[in-house]
């Protein structure tokens, strides 16, 4: 029995802790995920995992037909299709680029859903703060891509730059499937279609060196980075507002740059370090125009304002 005078987190505290743990599984995944890209290729790489997570999430949720409308249906299948897509185009950047840079260029695609996708511009001062958060977002990647020395793979920024695109939309079908599909249900007929959309593509190229190891360890991957954060993120929104829930997804940046250098010895010069801040400033800020209202969302999925990726999600 847990004594009276044991101290007790209150919720919005609880919830902060779910949600940093939620980002640093999800990036410890990505981290963990870089080496297998050598040995299996980045679509074999994101597909496998993918495929476990669906497999998993189908299991444990098991979703039916009659819990969802015939359109409703579809939009969870664009929603896989999107999700997969976002993550076949991050692992493709990630072999080319350190992980805290990737995940900065990727933060682009939910800080211009919070900028310029919500209702913020009823909002006074919403214009001005619009511009001085993109002005500074834009900075960062300037300082990110070094375009004065060529400081970055080209492949790889359009790579990320993609995932980015992906990451925009991820967001937007997920707050309508989340508006209109109970709990989990959605994300448990998304992944499933991410998952089999990655591993067609990744076919032709990595699958024919899987080994069981291989099979086992991405079953461990898709725990890590698919089913424990979609959970945490789960119970953080129930503790948190949509606002104070964005503000903290926007240091995951920060997070993917730790991870870079204490998991892969990804080393960053002093001015990508000052790019991911300037992004990471700019998520914050930006969050606090464009969140929406509601405060209670029905599924973990559904991030209004800039929030992590399945998985990110990644």
């Amino acid at each position: 029995m847990i004594s009276p005078k044991t101290p007790r987190l209150p919720d919005p505290a609880t919830g902060a802790l779910m949600a940093v743990a939620a980002m640093s599984t999800v990036q410890l995944g990505l981290a963990l995920s870089v080496p297998l890209i050598d040995r299996l290729g980045a679509p074999a790489t994101a597909g496998l995992r993918l495929a476990w997570a669906g497999v998993l999430l189908l299991i444990l949720i098991r979703p039916r037909p009659r819990d969802f409308a015939g359109r409703d249906l579809w939009a969870c299948v664009v929603l896989g299709a999107v999700s997969g897509g976002m993550m076949l185009f991050f692992m493709l950047a990630v072999a080319r680029l350190p992980l805290g840079t990737a995940s900065a260029l990727e933060f682009l695609g939910p800080l211009a859903v919070s900028l310029y996708g919500g209702k913020a511009g009823g909002k006074a001062g919403a214009g001005r703060g619009r511009r001085r958060w993109t002005v500074l977002a834009g900075l960062g990647v300037v300082l990110l891509t070094e375009p004065w020395h060529a400081g970055i793979d080209p492949a790889g920024l359009a790579f990320a730059l993609a995932a980015a695109a992906g990451w925009a939309a991820y967001i937007l079908l997920t707050q309508h499937v989340g508006d209109r599909v109970t709990g989990l249900n959605g994300l448990a007929v998304s992944m499933p279609v991410a998952g089999l959309l990655a591993i067609l593509v990744a076919a032709p190229t990595g699958l024919g060196r899987v080994t069981w190891p291989l099979l086992l360890t991405m079953l461990g991957l898709a725990v890590l980075s698919a089913v424990l954060p979609f959970t945490l993120e789960f119970l953080a929104l129930r503790r948190l507002t949509t606002s104070a829930f964005g503000t903290l997804m926007s240091l995951e940046p920060a997070i993917a740059l730790l991870m870079g250098l204490l998991v892969l010895g990804q080393i960053p010069g002093a001015v990508p370090v000052a790019g991911i801040v300037f992004v990471v400033i700019a998520g914050v800020g930006a969050t606090r125009i464009g969140a929406r209202a509601t405060t209670a969302p029905r599924d973990p999925f559904p991030v209004q304002s800039p929030a992590q990726d399945p998985v990110q999600a990644s």
